[in-house]
């Protein structure tokens, strides 16, 4: 039975990405914030966590991993210092009531801190114009998910979120005069994934498709959402040899396809010593700038508490021209 998941898995995805060659469209893609993640582990593992089993950035990544939590509760906050002083912040919160027995729910918040833009618009003058504002663009995304587990083995998840984009007024010319019309923009997106072990040891599965919805328009332009389709596979590799459990080496690979660009290959390793400390690197193909990231994470889970475990994870990202990014997530399971 899991030898034919797993195939329909593979072929599912090799007849997405075979389709999608005839619809390519790079860098025609709005609301792009929706592509980045602000989660520091994830961040540091060069994004490859599309098949990690009980992700607490799930909401962000593949809902369907989500499924085998088991924890009651997971909060997770994230902030992300991404190019050109842009402000990313994210928040999740996954609740697994009643053991599990009905699934797993999350809601997820995404916001973005543009900084402050001068406003203006053309004039008749020396020259050519004149200022009209200081605004400040903002996009948000709120989403509510749910996984399940269907057998021991596999899960499925999803997610609805209401995405919104405000890109400041414009002034524009209407007959003799002049009118002031607010760019703002929103829809409704869907993710969903779905998660499969196989069995063998730790080795996992991981499908997903993020950003699904019908085309948005500012005015008469029309734009589709940053569609990605996702492939993973991950595994503890010390599972396969004769180590202490102490130490564990997680190795993930993501192929993504994704609408705004070229095809990608995500790499990502974490070695984690007594559930404690974590050190993690990442490498992403087909990119000029940002395509090797670097991660560490501290957790309490060896310490027992009624508070539950805390953790915190920072990754940092040479950005090349840009300088660099940096995450840092905080996160508290109970």
């Amino acid at each position: 039975m899991r030898k034919k998941f797993l195939l329909t898995m593979i072929l599912s995805s090799l007849i997405f990405y075979k389709s999608g060659y005839a619809q390519v469209k790079w860098a025609q893609t709005g609301f792009n914030f929706l592509s980045i993640s602000s989660d520091a582990r994830a961040g540091g593992m060069g994004l490859a966590v599309a098949s990690v089993s009980a992700n607490r950035s799930a909401l962000f990544h593949n809902p369907a991993t989500m499924s085998d939590i088991q924890n009651f509760m997971s909060f997770s906050l994230s902030t992300n210092s991404w190019i050109a002083d842009i402000k990313h912040l994210s928040l999740s919160l996954i609740l697994r009531p009643f053991s599990g027995n009905y699934g797993v729910i999350g809601l997820s918040l995404q916001s973005v801190d543009y900084g402050e833009f001068k406003g203006t618009m053309r004039y008749d003058n020396t020259d050519g114009y004149i200022d009209t504002e200081i605004f400040e663009p903002s996009a948000l995304a709120i989403g509510i998910g749910y996984a399940k587990p269907i057998t021991d083995w596999f899960g499925v998840g999803g997610q609805i979120k209401f995405c919104y984009q405000y890109l400041g007024k414009a002034i524009v010319p209407e007959g003799n005069a002049y009118a002031t019309k607010s760019n703002v923009a929103d829809v409704i997106a869907f993710d969903f994934g779905t998660h499969f072990k196989t069995g063998i040891k730790s080795l996992a599965f991981g499908m997903c498709v993020r950003n699904f919805s019908r085309e948005v328009k500012y005015e008469v332009e029309g734009f589709q959402l940053p569609l990605l389709f996702t492939f993973g596979i991950s595994a503890n590799v010390l599972d396969f040899f004769n180590v202490v459990k102490d130490h564990k080496l997680l190795v993930a690979v993501d192929a993504t396809h994704p609408r705004s660009h070229p095809e990608q290959l995500l790499l990502g390793a974490e070695y984690t010593i007594f559930e404690t400390l974590s050190l993690r690197i990442g490498y992403v193909t087909n990119n000029s700038e940002d395509n090797i990231t670097y991660g560490i994470g501290l957790s309490s889970s060896m310490l027992s508490s009624k508070y539950g475990v805390v953790s915190g994870d920072y990754s940092y990202t040479p950005f090349g021209r840009f300088g660099n990014v940096q995450r840092l997530t905080l996160r508290i399971d109970m």
